[in-house]
């Protein structure tokens, strides 16, 4: 590939590699073409800006010019940014359960001409290292299996290749009675560290998804010992090294089970889903940790992920000047130093800062040790005085490398959270600037009834994935509820048709993950599986879930069920890693919806809209009608309104409906969970 179309490429991580001797392309067609047409194989490397060890194989062996020449001799060389193509990413990493490998980045593969893997290996340094063998043998191995034992070759290409057929292929539709949701929440309860919270073993991530199924199991049925898990792993993640005490927001994972030893890269996509819990968490235990929390983490993303023109950067790579953490980590001295004239010693105490250091000589604040111990209003004031001092001395470092594509999925992510935050703790400032997101993401990527997936320096990718239509879908509708601005309503509805014409798999039910205009490798795959993010097949089971009520349209009435059952068949076996798509059929099957009819400038109207922002409930929508609005005909509030001209709520479950309900305690009260689903309102 011309160093030109490096640099000009949308994709950050491959600008990274423009002066390599390595003579990269990109996935294309005309690259597949080429290497039918000659015979030559394609080592295929997946990466991103975020990922120290692909900076480090890029610094060993791809600047390196003769494993470069092995390379450009042997093989078709193709660099791929897996945020940029996440279908060819997610596409070989279901791959790896195959090779007993566990997946993740860099992965490096060598394709036959037709793509399917011969040879597949993840980081290797230029020279052995702990056992690791170096990258230019693994090269070598790769060359002789290909040259003097092609047959070989051959046959393990072919052997993945119906792995991958398989996997992708497979018919998994089932009866919606499969979806167990009480076993789920067991199966998956009993996989968690009732001591330090998240999954069991290491390393740990946050898994959104999972956190929310054990929310809405706890919801659900009213059993302490999923809201034990769930505060619990909330409590070390908030407090300990995951978090980022000084700046805000949470690093990708810890690499032990007591939340101590992060790896310090920052994704929207993390922090959006972790928002959302929080969100959800707050309506349940008015926690102040909670609410401080999401105040951060809210304040990091529009002072250090948001875009000139609007929207948000997809993430925050690991390391600067070349080290990891670097950053992120303090001597004590430096400490001192930035609190001069301030309580240092109480700061030092609570954050487990010392001398000797927690993390290689250096400290990283945390505050896992107190994290329990009460601290006075005016202790926690001092606290924050002292890590916004801590926060400017900070800023003069080398920042780690941003990458500044917007991605319409990820973005869709941020506004939906960034808009329930808004309405959950009562910040407009925050709804606003969902808003303005939305406009930019859409201005950008937006063209008509499509979306592309990236952008970057004002260059769009061209084409759009199906987690694109259903996160800004999604996210749509999260500001049509909040805002009642009936043109989000209308932008989700064009989305979903978009998908429902393009994606959608007619033979099996389900949305593919690329469009029938997009050259993918080997087949069309669905996604249905935790990437970490929901995927579009579970995403869309709530955005179809809540365009039933706001439409009642037949046409969402009809693909929502077959949506379901397109995956059912896998969820008896695959409770751990499908969590979304079980919290989306959850909303799918006990969506709740709360009508409220008033005038949006009333403040009846807003205390009563106030008390459901107020309480969790999944799978809930809100819609006010005001005067002059009305209710498909079909709706099971069609034929009422306002009592007595004052603002009324109704609370509708399929076609049950409570109220008239003019009163917020009331409304309140008929909220509250589990409570209100025994009464089977």
């Amino acid at each position: 590939m011309p160093a030109s179309a490096l640099e000009t490429s949308l994709s950050p991580y491959l600008r990274l590699h423009k002066d390599n001797p390595v003579a990269w392309r990109v996935w294309s067609a005309e690259v597949l073409a080429e290497a039918a047409a000659t015979g030559k194989p394609i080592f295929l490397s997946i990466g991103y800006t975020g990922c120290h060890w692909c900076h480090v194989m890029n610094q060993e062996s791809f600047s390196d010019p003769a494993i470069a020449a092995v390379l450009n001799e042997n093989f078709i060389p193709v660099l791929v940014d897996r945020e940029e193509r996440p279908d060819i990413d997610q596409f070989y990493q279901s791959a790896m359960p195959a090779l007993n490998l566990p997946g993740g980045w860099p992965l490096n593969l060598f394709l036959a001409p037709d793509g399917a893997p011969f040879y597949v290996t993840q980081y290797a340094p230029k020279e052995e290292r702990l056992g690791m063998p170096p990258f230019r043998t693994i090269i070598g191995d790769a060359v002789a299996l290909w040259t003097d034992t092609h047959a070989k070759a051959l046959e393990q290409a072919g052997m993945l290749r119906q792995q991958l057929e398989a996997n992708n292929g497979a018919d998994v539709s089932g009866p919606p009675e499969n979806v167990q949701l009480d076993l789920a929440a067991l199966r998956i309860a009993q996989r968690y560290d009732i001591f330090f919270g998240g999954q069991i073993g290491t390393p740990k991530f946050p898994l959104t998804g999972q956190l929310e199924l054990l929310w809405r199991a706890y919801l659900r049925t009213g059993l302490p010992q999923y809201s034990q898990l769930l505060f619990g792993t909330l409590d070390n993640i908030l407090y300990g090294s995951l978090w980022d005490h000084i700046g805000g927001g949470v690093f990708r994972y810890c690499l032990d089970e007591r939340w101590m030893v992060p790896h310090f890269e920052k994704t929207l996509s993390d922090n959006a889903q972790l928002l959302d819990i929080l969100c959800g968490v707050y309506q349940i235990n008015r926690s102040a940790l909670v609410k401080s929390r999401a105040e951060e983490m809210v304040g990091w993303l529009v002072r250090q992920m948001k875009l000139p023109g609007g929207g948000f950067a997809s993430h925050l790579d690991s390391q600067s000047e070349g080290q990891e953490a670097l950053y992120y980590v303090w001597s004590e001295a430096e400490i001192d130093s930035a609190l001069t004239g301030t309580f240092t010693a109480k700061f030092k105490s609570i954050y487990e800062i010392s001398r000797e250091g927690n993390f290689y000589s250096r400290n990283i604040p945390r505050r896992l040790a107190l994290a329990s111990a009460p601290t006075s209003d005016a202790d926690e004031a001092l606290l924050a005085r002292q890590r916004a001092m801590l926060l400017a001395a900070r800023d003069k470092r080398v920042a780690p490398l941003r990458d500044d594509k917007m991605l319409a999925d990820v973005n869709g992510l941020a506004i939906a959270a960034l808009a329930l935050a808004g309405a959950v703790f009562d910040r407009s400032d925050w709804v606003a600037e969902a808003v303005a997101a939305f406009n930019a993401v859409t201005a950008t990527l937006g063209e008509g009834g499509t979306l592309r997936h990236a952008a970057l320096d004002g260059a769009r990718g061209e084409h759009g994935f199906a987690d694109d239509y259903a996160n800004m879908a999604r996210a749509a509708l999260q500001l049509y509820e909040i805002s009642g601005d009936k043109r989000f309503l209308a932008q989700a509805r064009i989305w979903v048709d978009t998908l429902d014409a393009h994606y959608w798999d007619d033979a099996r039910g389900g949305y593919f993950y690329t469009a029938d205009t997009l050259t993918a490798p080997l087949l069309r795959p669905r996604f249905y599986t935790d990437n970490p993010a929901s995927p579009a097949n579970a995403t869309m089971l709530g955005v179809l879930s809540r365009l039933i009520l706001l439409t009642g349209e037949q046409k969402y009435a009809e693909r929502a069920p077959r949506l379901l059952r397109a995956f059912a068949g896998e969820a008896p076996r695959n409770f751990y890693t499908m969590a979304a798509y079980l919290n989306g059929a959850e909303t799918y099957s006990m969506a709740l919806q709360v009508v409220v009819f008033g005038a949006r400038g009333s403040a009846q109207t807003q205390e009563l809209i106030r008390t459901v922002w107020g309480k969790a409930v999944p799978g809930r929508l809100l819609v006010v009608v005001e005067p002059g609005d009305s209710l498909p005909a079909s709706h099971p509030c069609a034929d009422v309104g306002m009592q007595n001209g004052q603002p009324t709520a109704y609370v509708c479950q399929g076609a049950t409906r409570a109220g008239p309900i003019q009163s917020p305690v009331q409304l309140s009260q008929l909220l509250t969970l589990p409570q209100q689903r025994q009464a089977g309102v």
